[in-house]
């Protein structure tokens, strides 16, 4: 693991919730941390593919990173305030696996995120 990892890590800690690479960054400068913003990116990603953190991606396109929950799961994310609640996908799988099979592909994963508005929106 690299020695920015830990560092990058932390900081989206204690963002809570998801947050964009450029917020990681912007909070890491306001504690006064001296990295750069290739190296939040490049933490990232790694982190990312350690399955340490999630990746999802805004309706703009922009990749937001938040801490990974143990088990395979999906998201419900609000469009307003940004709120995530992690859930179950059964039929989600179920799909997945049979489409995969149904077009002989193998050894598959996915993800899925489901947008709308929040109560509180």
């Amino acid at each position: 693991m690299s020695r920015s990892n830990p560092r990058v890590l932390n900081t989206l800690e204690r963002a809570g919730g998801f947050a964009s690479a450029q917020e990681v960054y912007r909070l890491m400068q306001r504690e006064g941390e001296s990295i750069g913003l290739t190296t939040v990116y490049r933490a990232l990603q790694s982190l990312v593919n350690d399955k340490i953190v999630d990746v999802l991606r805004r309706d703009d396109g922009e990749a937001i990173y938040r801490l990974c929950g143990g088990a395979h799961h999906h998201h419900l994310v609000c469009k307003g305030c940004g709120d995530t609640v992690e859930i179950e996908g059964g039929s989600v799988e179920k799909w997945a696996t049979g489409i995969a099979q149904e077009h002989g592909f193998r050894d598959v994963g996915h993800t899925a995120e489901i947008f709308g508005l929040c109560a509180k929106c």
